[in-house]
């Protein structure tokens, strides 16, 4: 099921020499519930602008940014927080918070003023939890974790937020790699079982190539979309990987180094 669909989309900054944009052509495509797409692309292509205007934090130059069938420029800050939850790259410098009370300011959409977590709220809360696999980290100091557990809790805080859209910036970074592995494992088994529409940016590409859906590749004034195989059959991902010395290998989707 269709949960964003972009028409026309113009991506970029307003300076006072006028706009620079990033991709001036027009982006359309959709976002599907149930799937994990993966942004990819090189250095200072946009990724995080792309991500960014998605998400609401920076305005579009031009186009349209459907959500659930209404503009998202129509919908209030409260609103968008039940719609869309967010995971940013960062480490959470957080001190004496346990992991359940920092999964609980996912349920902030929901709760009054004070913040006071109703039974039905602690439940969403200990749901999350569950379903990353943290249950037994849920009474330890943030500080006490290694980075591929706080990642989980900062996904634990997003799920409890019950948004059907959750946006991911380089999720793995920090992460050695049995822990990527596992972290995109984890994305993947999410889209299915919750049926979210779930969107992250990454640089770990034969990662993504196994387990991504769809891939959104951002070239220099395009975006090439559809599954890791179709972007291997047209070219896309040659384009994209290959320099002297290092090829790519369209059949098995992996990048080579000849010796």
């Amino acid at each position: 099921m269709e949960t964003i669909r972009l028409e026309d989309l113009s991506i970029g900054y307003n300076l006072k020499k006028g706009q620079q944009k990033i991709i001036s052509s027009g982006i359309n495509a959709s976002l599907e519930g149930g799937e994990l797409t993966c942004l990819i692309g090189p250095n200072g292509i946009g990724k995080s602008t792309l991500l960014r205007t998605l998400c609401g934090f920076q305005p579009k130059l031009g186009g349209k940014i459907w959500l659930h069938g209404k503009d998202l420029n129509e919908y209030t800050e409260k609103q968008l927080s039940k719609l869309i939850g967010i995971v940013l790259t960062h480490k959470p410098d957080i001190q004496n918070m346990t992991v359940e009370e920092l999964v609980g300011l996912g349920r902030s959409p929901y709760t009054g003023f004070w913040g006071t977590l109703t039974d039905e709220d602690r439940e969403k809360v200990r749901e999350a939890i569950e379903m990353v696999g943290i249950t037994p980290l849920s009474h330890r100091m943030i500080q006490t974790l290694s980075d591929g557990e706080r990642q989980k809790v900062m996904i634990a805080k997003a799920l409890a937020q019950q948004t059907p859209v959750v946006f991911l910036d380089e999720p793995t970074a920090f992460l050695d790699f049995p822990s990527k592995v596992e972290m995109m494992q984890l994305l993947h088994r999410l889209s299915r079982s919750t049926q979210k529409t779930i969107f992250l940016s990454t640089h770990d590409l034969e990662l993504t190539l196994q387990i991504a859906d769809k891939l959104w590749l951002m070239e220099k004034e395009r975006i090439n979309i559809g599954t890791p195989l179709t972007l291997a059959a047209n070219g896309a991902l040659n384009r994209f990987v290959e320099r002297d010395g290092i090829v790519f290998d369209r059949d098995q989707l992996r990048v080579i180094i000849p010796s």
